[in-house]
């Protein structure tokens, strides 16, 4: 288990501190064409109940076949997570009752997983670093969606997610704050995208978490954990896991004792609601299923799959630093998305600086992706424009006040950079005599300042501003600074 939680993440209460203890059960659906034990579709959004096959639907004498590229996704997974593979592992038969199970059982793995034991390293913001330690990783089949809101007397059931593959990756409880949680989930998303093992998409339910929280005194006995499920977005996360450590270090202060049970977040409300009492193991009444021999497969087998494993999000991130010459943070938030990467290195590919790259992709680009709500993938502006930008600003073509004009132009138009410089004008202006025109209107025009100059050098900045506003952003920065020193007879900093 995880050292104690720095003071930084205790929280401060009546009776003093308190610890939170954290750990995730995170359901990442497989990326496969068909589901876990069928040959139907795993698209998302299609008609419901269109992509059901009679396993799906649990119809008799209905019997499953494994899917083997969903068992190739498992593992892959579970090298991304420096995990051990199991070369014998078993399906079991989880019981219990709801409207969109069909079999009445859930196809599941308890004691006899595909993966066991690995670990997930955080590197978080504030410098500290994090180990989680993975429990487990096992294969299941979903199950359907209730739909309650379409009719006032009835419920629905579409069953089109029935029998779709998930990995259970099961954290030890080493996370102490919601936003190690945060790092932690998000963290296993880019594992697995850079993998191609899920799509991270957590607004269609392929990723989603169950966490359970408890809280302690600092270093003392682990306290009675609830479980809060199905939470599907890290900023719920964050809200679902303080709301409920609260709510916990509340009830023991006031002498009462906490049930260990399973709860739901109100994204409304902002609160966790009692859902029902937790379930142990043996009420589920796990038994090898009968239907399905175990899953066995040899070490060439894995080392195969690990051989062709593409470059992960760690050995990425040290790459770019090595390589590039990145900061450790700049590194980080770069293979955070596996889309990112791609674009950034694309960037590098056209001649892009990689310190120069960096900063306008994360700072200039990302910020306006982000602003509309959109993807790397889609953005209007390529790694191309944004290459051509850059390298029109490095060779002094424009200013880098009109870089960002510009990027704006070709967001909104879609056109080529460079055919914009030259159509609209907006090229630096390096030529002296116009620039010290320019200059001359500007002292003409501010005679105090051009006194106060005198005394305080620092106010040349002023001057520098004002010249290049008249200028249209379009004067060169260097050539404004040296013209007006020479002007003012300013020779301090």
């Amino acid at each position: 288990m995880a050292s104690d939680a720095s003071p930084s993440h205790l929280i401060s209460s009546s009776s003093g501190d308190w610890e939170m203890v954290i750990g995730l059960e995170v359901h990442a659906q497989v990326q496969s064409n068909a589901k876990l034990f069928s040959g139907a579709s795993t698209a998302f959004g299609a008609e419901p109940n269109s992509q059901v096959s009679l396993v799906d639907a649990a119809m008799p004498g209905m019997l499953p076949v494994i899917n083997a590229e969903c068992v190739a996704q498992a593992i892959r997974t579970g090298l991304g997570l420096n995990a051990r593979i199991n070369l014998h592992s078993v399906f079991d038969r989880k019981n219990y009752f709801y409207p969109d199970l069909p079999q009445g059982y859930q196809i599941s793995q308890y004691k006899q997983p595909i993966v066991g034991e690995g670990q997930v390293v955080l590197d978080m913001e504030d410098g500290e670093t994090v180990h989680v330690g993975i429990e487990r990783l096992h294969l299941e089949q979903d199950a359907g969606k209730s739909i309650h809101d379409q009719d006032p007397k009835h419920s629905y059931v579409d069953l089109n997610r029935s029998g779709v593959a998930l990995m259970e990756i099961v954290s030890k409880p080493d996370i102490r704050s919601s936003e190690q949680a945060q790092a932690y989930v998000s963290k296993l998303r880019s594992i697995m995208r850079a993998l191609g093992t899920c799509d991270g998409n957590m607004e269609e339910g392929s990723l989603r978490a169950d966490i359970n929280v408890s809280v302690r005194k600092p270093g003392g006995e682990l306290g009675t954990r609830c479980e809060i499920k199905n939470v599907n977005s890290f900023r719920f996360m964050k809200q679902a896991i303080e709301y409920e450590a609260r709510r916990q270090i509340e009830i023991l202060e006031d002498g009462g004792e906490i049930e260990q049970e399973t709860r739901l977040f109100d994204p409304r409300s902002g609160e966790t609601r009692s859902m029902r009492s937790k379930e142990e193991a043996h009420d589920y009444r796990y038994f090898p299923d009968p239907d399905l021999l175990p899953l066995e497969f040899t070490k060439g087998y894995v080392d195969e799959l690990k051989a062709a494993l593409p470059e992960l999000p760690d050995q990425k991130k040290a790459r770019f630093q090595s390589e590039y010459k990145l900061s450790a943070y700049d590194a980080e938030v770069l293979v955070a998305e596996k889309e990112r990467s791609d674009y950034f290195e694309a960037m590098l590919d056209g001649g892009a600086e990689p310190k120069a790259a960096a900063n306008w992709l994360l700072n200039q680009h990302m910020g306006r992706v982000n602003k509309e709500g959109m993807d790397f993938e889609n953005a209007p502006v390529t790694a191309a424009a944004n290459t051509a930008i850059l390298k029109m600003t490095a060779d002094g073509t424009i200013s880098s006040k009109i870089a960002k004009d510009l990027y704006d132009l070709v967001w909104e138009t879609g056109e080529d950079p460079e055919k914009l410089v030259e159509e609209r004008g907006l090229k630096q202006v390096t030529d002296t005599g116009e620039i010290e025109k320019i200059i001359d209107e500007v002292i003409a025009a501010n005679p105090k300042q051009v006194e106060q100059v005198k005394d305080k050098p620092r106010s040349l900045g002023w001057f520098v501003g004002q010249v290049m506003q008249k200028s249209g952003g379009k004067a060169n920065p260097q050539a404004v600074n040296k013209l007006l020193r020479e002007k003012l007879d300013v020779t301090g900093d």
